[in-house]
């Protein structure tokens, strides 16, 4: 263990040189992607923005440039193979290598099961669960090569517990769980670690649709007695983007101020 103070008043990015894909990461606002690029950029990634919608993309690009990392924005639909191929050759072009994977994209289609149609069914599994696959596959090649990486994929605390109206969408983040204790497994004996978050009720675009008496229900049901923020996820999928997360793989931590226990 390495016990030497570091110069003070200096900050040692703990990022420096590494290069990270970070898929759905172009929502305005409060979306958590987008705060995952930006606390990867802070400490010295360069960041390969993905996302559906391309202007959106490009402005959050823009907002990391503006903090003094590398950039680009790649419009991808991470349900289609040919896409998430494209987002890591995109890398591997403009940045040589890829060490860092946030598999961040997702959506709801939200409806109880005798009235949910099968177009939105597929839609989220393709879309959550098969993208997250589709986009690993793509970069693994790069990573087994480089004996290094890592993978880190948003799950939900849905996923643990389900919720009335979103079977599609807890089934995806089950799956993401199973999907990412088997690709630990799969990758671990060549330095790539792989572990999922799995957020609770994050204050984002979604949750403020909901009146401010359901979000007052909701945070009294939490033990910290609050929504999260996507700072609050930020600063895990950071840390498990890290070496300081060497010996951790396969996991699915959950960042939920207490809710599942």
């Amino acid at each position: 263990m390495n016990l030497e103070r570091p110069d003070e008043g200096r900050h040692i990015l703990k990022l420096d040189g590494k290069v990270a894909i970070v898929t759905g990461a172009g929502r305005e606002g409060k979306g958590i992607g987008r705060f995952v690029a930006f606390a990867l950029a802070n400490e010295g990634a360069d960041i390969v923005i993905a996302d559906f919608v391309p202007e959106a993309a490009e402005a959050v690009a823009a907002e990391v440039k503006a903090l003094g990392r590398k950039a680009i924005a790649v419009q991808a639909n991470v349900s289609d193979p040919a896409d998430c191929e494209a987002i890591a050759q995109r890398a591997l072009d403009e940045f040589g290598h890829i060490d860092i994977l946030v598999n961040n994209a997702g959506i709801t289609r939200d409806a109880l099961i005798p009235r949910m149609s099968e177009q939105d069914w597929d839609l989220v599994i393709d879309t959550n669960l098969k993208g997250t696959f589709n986009c690993t596959k793509a970069v693994t090649r790069t990573m087994l090569k480089q004996k290094s990486g890592k993978i880190v994929n948003v799950a939900s605390v849905m996923g643990l517990i389900g919720n009335p109206g979103q079977a599609n969408y807890s089934a995806s983040k089950a799956g993401i769980m199973g999907l990412t204790k088997t690709t630990a497994k799969e990758l671990g004996s060549r330095g790539i670690n792989v572990n999922a978050i799995a957020p609770g009720f994050i204050q984002t675009a979604m949750t403020d649709e909901l009146s401010e008496s359901v979000r007052n229900d909701i945070a009294s049901q939490i033990p910290l007695t609050r929504l999260g923020t996507p700072e609050d996820v930020a600063k895990l999928v950071l840390f498990l983007c890290t070496d300081d997360s060497s010996y951790i793989t396969g996991q699915v931590i959950n960042v939920d101020g207490g809710m599942v226990m």
